[in-house]
């Protein structure tokens, strides 16, 4: 206890309260915490004066009139400073006071004094452990000295006292599982706290844990205690390999699958279980096709086999495989020398039947359009895996161009292929065949036949006919020519023109490009039609040409390149033909024209037949048989339109296809007997496609009779469209058939006899009543 103090911190000097300097600074006061005399006087201060006078003393600061309050207090008449409960140094370390001297009527006589006051500590705190267990991991087979880990314990005493200084020790040791290992394993520093190994033997498959009591006491170990718990996990080394349980294994495959699981094989390890070091990975060491693959199993740690590749029981039906195994985590350098395990693994392949196979899909030909019917395309095309006997036919075959041999399968050429056809794309035409097992197993493919353009066709010379503008420029004398070739490329363009070397007197043809030519006089020429032979040939192997006659006209051209009217190219002309002569050669031809209305008109009259007495108006008798004035028709209809055939300009049309070459008389513009109209829906003068002449004489090929004359009239360019006017062929003159209107008006009803009309049957007695004589 200390003994209570008089201080005089206030001094005064002469006359009255005079304020003068401190002469000291009032040392700290100290104070034992948790002492038990209450109250206990601490200080007495006194104010010096040179006059007799009352001073009432008042103390303020943290304890009095502050938190934490009513700690303290003075005696305001005598200055006692005293302590009105214990003191907790661990709460409260230090207090700072002021005090005042006041005179009665409150005025203060002095400046305030700073008092402060120190707790003194004593040890009334254990030492104790933040948090427990401590949880620390050494690896198995650790070294003494290897650090596991570091315990510490606080004490809330005055760490610069001995109350706080600790000392840490191991006062139990226990294993798990228990009494594994009973020498002491783990030291510990007692002033730091780190633990480590102290002995040699640390085992995870003989020991996986040890739990550690531990102590803790103040004043160097010699005060107050406190206990905790430290539990040491032995952490694994991939110190053991894993080991096929058993080693030999017997599997089945089925043949011509892939993807699925064929079976498992296990392993055992003993190092800790789900990590690294017992997590397994498999190896196949003589896979050299590639056929199998085996994985791990992330939950059991099995190796699942597969088959990745289709088997073929044909090929091989049994598999020896080697399996290998280690683990994820190499081998531990702490670990004796590993040896690696194996096992063997046999695979018997289980039969199947499998389906044909082909060669190649799909199946490639390639082949001329214009080959044989009978031509071998393909051959061998499919095989059975089982070796059994195979059934071809064909499943697509739009256009019928193929046939198949059914036990062979080879792809033979049934009909000559059309690169016109609609089922040809870019020269490929596609059709497929199915082939079929003993078992009944089918596979189909695809047949891709290449079309290879050969030179069917020779190029024809468009237009046949047109008009050479005489005078002017050079560049504007001549016509302009091209080609039509049913051939493709490189069968058909570029085109050369030419002109015969006997006929090329007065006219030269010039080569524009490819496939065009210009037609042009060589020396100014009359005004009429001049017929001039024209050769083409095509870029074909080998080539081929045709010659046509192209009708050029000569004549006079207006402004706008276009031919003047027939008058007045003539009257333009240099001939010298006059006004007369025209007159003259007009009159001609309306006289010619006359004469020929007066013959038909005489020819209607002498077609009259006299009908006998008792044969009837229906059964007329000729002296010439009919017959023999009946012509065949190839093409019947017309109308009012029939008359369009004869107004078949001499002169080319660029919107419409020139006439067909000998198809008019040169001059007249009137097709001759038997001749069609021209199309205008295909390229003038190319020739018609070959007509079947024969009927077959097997008749299951009258389809394919009619098909063929189906599809040359549809491709003939000379054949007209079906609306077209139609043209009757000429009857000739002097048929004594004459007409069935003259029933009416041939003969009087009293020249005829109707009696035979009775004996005609029931139908015609409606008509002889009609014409009985009473």
């Amino acid at each position: 206890c200390l003994h209570p103090q008089v201080l005089h911190p206030w001094r005064s000097r002469g006359k009255g309260l005079i304020r003068v300097k401190r002469d000291w600074i009032i040392p700290p006061i100290r104070v034992s915490e948790n002492s038990k005399q209450i109250p206990e006087d601490l200080v007495q201060i006194k104010s010096d004066k040179i006059f007799t006078g009352e001073v009432i003393y008042k103390l303020e600061g943290q304890g009095v009139d502050q938190e934490p309050k009513n700690l303290f207090e003075i005696d305001d008449k005598t200055g006692v400073i005293r302590s009105k409960q214990p003191l907790d140094r661990e709460k409260y370390s230090n207090f700072t006071l002021k005090a005042f001297a006041l005179s009665p009527s409150g005025e203060r006589l002095e400046n305030p004094t700073t008092i402060e006051i120190l707790v003194l500590d004593q040890n009334d705190n254990r030492p104790v452990f933040p948090h427990s267990p401590f949880v620390g991991t050494v690896s198995e087979f650790s070294v003494p000295g290897t650090s596991v880990m570091t315990v510490t314990a606080t004490d809330v005493d005055d760490p610069m006292t001995e109350n706080a200084v600790l000392s840490y020790s191991i006062i139990d040791q226990e294993s798990i599982p228990p009494n594994a290992i009973t020498k002491i394993m783990f030291g510990i520093n007692n002033k730091t706290g780190a633990i480590y190994t102290r002995d040699v033997g640390l085992d995870r498959e003989v020991v996986k844990e040890f739990r550690l009591k531990l102590q803790v006491a103040d004043m160097g170990g010699m005060g107050l205690t406190s206990e905790g718990v430290a539990i040491i996990h032995v952490s694994d080394i991939n110190n053991h390999a894993p080991q096929f349980s058993p080693d030999s294994y017997n599997m089945t495959a089925v043949e011509n699958r892939n993807d699925y699981e064929l079976g498992r094989v296990n392993v055992t390890d003993r190092d800790d279980t789900g990590t690294k070091n017992w997590k397994a990975r498999y190896f196949i060491s003589n896979d050299y096709r590639g056929n199998f693959a085996v994985h791990t199993d992330p939950i059991t740690n099995q190796g699942v086999l597969t088959v990745v590749k289709p088997l073929d029981y044909e090929a091989q039906s049994e598999y020896r495989l080697l399996l290998s195994v280690e683990n994820l985590n190499p081998p531990s350098s702490k670990a004796s020398r590993l040896t690696l395990s194996s096992a063997t693994v046999t695979v018997i392949v289980v039969n199947e039947n499998e389906a044909p196979r082909f060669r190649e899909e799909p199946i490639q030909i390639e082949v001329l359009e214009s080959v044989k019917p009978g031509t071998l395309l393909k051959n061998n095309i499919a095989f059975d895996p089982d070796n059994s006997d195979l059934r071809y036919e064909i499943s697509r075959d739009p256009e019928s161009w193929l046939d198949i041999n059914r036990d062979t399968g080879d792809i033979t050429a049934k009909r000559k292929f059309n690169m016109r056809s609609p089922h040809v794309k870019n020269s490929i035409y596609t059709a497929a065949v199915k082939v079929i097992d003993a078992g009944g197993v089918s596979a189909t493919a695809t047949v891709a036949i290449t079309l290879k353009e050969t030179n069917d066709f020779p190029p024809q010379v468009f237009p046949l006919t047109g008009f050479v503008c005489r005078g002017g420029s050079r560049s504007r004398k001549g016509l302009l020519l091209t080609a039509v070739d049913e051939d493709l490329p490189p069968q058909a363009a570029p085109f050369l023109f030419q002109i015969p070397d006997d006929l090329s007197a007065n006219w030269t043809i010039t080569q524009v490009n490819d496939t065009h030519a210009m037609l042009q006089p060589l020396v100014d020429l009359e005004f009429r039609d001049y017929a001039v032979m024209v050769q083409v040939s095509d870029s074909g192997s080998p080539a081929l040409s045709a010659e046509a006659q192209v009708n050029v006209t000569v004549c006079l051209c207006d402004s706008f390149r276009d031919c003047k009217s027939e008058a007045g190219a003539i009257l333009g002309s240099s001939v010298g033909i006059n006004f007369i002569a025209l007159i003259i050669i007009a009159a001609s031809t309306a006289l010619l024209l006359l004469l020929l209305l007066l013959a038909v008109a005489v020819t209607a009259c002498g077609r009259r037949h006299h009908i006998k007495k008792g044969t009837g108006l229906l059964i007329g008798e000729s002296e010439d048989d009919i017959r023999d004035n009946v012509f065949n028709y190839d093409e019947q209809g017309g109308g009012e339109e029939d008359e369009n055939a004869f107004n078949i300009d001499l002169l080319w049309n660029p919107h419409d296809a020139p006439p067909t070459p000998g198809s008019f008389y040169p001059g007249s513009g009137i097709p001759p007997r038997g001749k069609q109209p021209l199309r205008k829906d295909a390229p003038h003068n190319l020739p018609s496609p070959t007509y079947p002449r024969r009927p077959p004489a097997d008749p299951t090929d009258i389809e394919d009779y009619i098909n063929d004359g189906l599809e040359a009239a549809d491709h003939d360019p000379n054949v007209p469209p079906y609306d077209t006017a139609l043209i009757y062929d000429y009857e000739g003159d002097g048929s004594l058939a004459g007409s069935l209107s003259s029933i009416a008006s041939g003969s009087s009803d009293g020249d005829q006899d109707y009696d035979y009309l009775n004996d005609w049957g029931p139908r015609f007695k409606k008509l002889a009543n009609m014409y009985d004589p009473r």
